[in-house]
């Protein structure tokens, strides 16, 4: 690969290899540049900014060993994430830190397609300042969870409070808990899966393990309750903390995460939107104070009805 810059626009090129011989053009850039979307590359392409050995390429195009292909990355525009007066379930708040109990569907912060609604746009309304550390688009936010999880989550207020805490977040000494509702008997009451997880090499939405250039990933795992002979109740202690670890991680063993459609069956039996999977408790020693606390967010009302009735039957 190389790359040259050209003004304010990047150009990346590759030389295929013969391992991607009759592969898809788009299908080629989202292995090589796994930070794009597949929707993004179509658009470089749609847009002409997409070349193979000198000439425009078309979005079905499949490559022959040794093709030239450039991709011309056009600079991001800048963005104003607004402030959005949004209610916010809050545990815990200091002058360091908030911590927040997530509902369902609510992003953490801005990206393509969710500008606006996001625990972000929340927390700039809320909060007179936050750690600039993440930019302009995840202002004080150390950590995150997917937009279907709930549970409890920590933003910062400042700069040194938020190194502080993704300092322990890098050395993995934060007690992140979670629960979830998963299928089928789990045949063991406790156990640890460990393997590496990244970017799946075909489906660009979804991670994998044990994928070359995965990083390690370490899940622990408990039986709360054996809910009826279809579904468990779960608890799990993450050690790491990679993209989709517990949801990677329970499929792995036979038992997805009810109402994941992603990692589980493509249909649910009960009405749900997005995974039974909570962020229960997060524990990690105070950025000013050197004590350690711990928060525990309440489970959700839909979670705890699945629990003790509609799963008993």
């Amino acid at each position: 690969m190389s790359i040259n810059c050209a003004g304010e626009s990047e150009t990346i090129e590759f030389i295929a290899e013969q391992e991607f011989k009759n592969t898809r053009i788009d299908k080629f850039l989202a292995e090589k540049l796994p930070e794009m979307s597949r929707s993004y590359i179509q658009k470089q392409i749609k847009d002409g900014l997409v070349g193979v050995n000198g000439k425009p390429a078309k979005s079905g195009y499949k490559l022959d060993a040794e093709d030239c292909v450039r991709i011309t990355v056009e600079p991001p525009k800048e963005l104003k994430i607004e402030p959005e007066n949004i209610p916010l379930d809050i545990i815990y708040e200091d002058s360091d830190i908030i911590v927040i109990n997530k509902p369902k569907q609510m992003v953490v912060h801005p990206a393509p397609g969710h500008y606006s609604g996001t625990i972000v746009n929340a927390l700039l309304y809320h909060c007179k300042d936050l750690s600039g550390i993440n930019g302009v688009l995840r202002p004080g936010i150390v950590h995150r969870i997917d937009q279907d999880t709930t549970g409890v989550i920590v933003a910062c207020k400042n700069d040194n409070s938020h190194r502080f805490i993704a300092e322990q977040l890098k050395v993995h000494s934060i007690t992140r808990t979670y629960h979830a509702i998963v299928h089928n008997h789990v045949k063991e009451p406790e156990g640890t899966i460990t393997s590496t997880i990244g970017r799946h090499p075909v489906d660009r939405k979804k991670m994998a393990m044990n994928v070359k250039n995965g990083k390690e990933a370490v899940t622990h795992y408990r039986v709360l309750d054996e809910l009826n002979n279809k579904f468990t109740y779960i608890a799990c202690n993450l050690e790491t903390g990679r993209t989709h670890q517990i949801r990677v991680h329970m499929a792995s063993l036979g038992n997805p995460i009810l109402g994941d459609n992603v990692y589980g069956p493509a249909k649910c039996p009960y009405k749900l939107t997005g995974q039974t999977l909570h962020a229960k408790t997060l524990g990690f020693i105070h950025p000013t104070t050197k004590e350690y606390m711990e928060f525990d967010a309440p489970l959700p009302e839909y979670f705890e009805k699945l629990i003790k009735s509609v799963l008993r039957n």
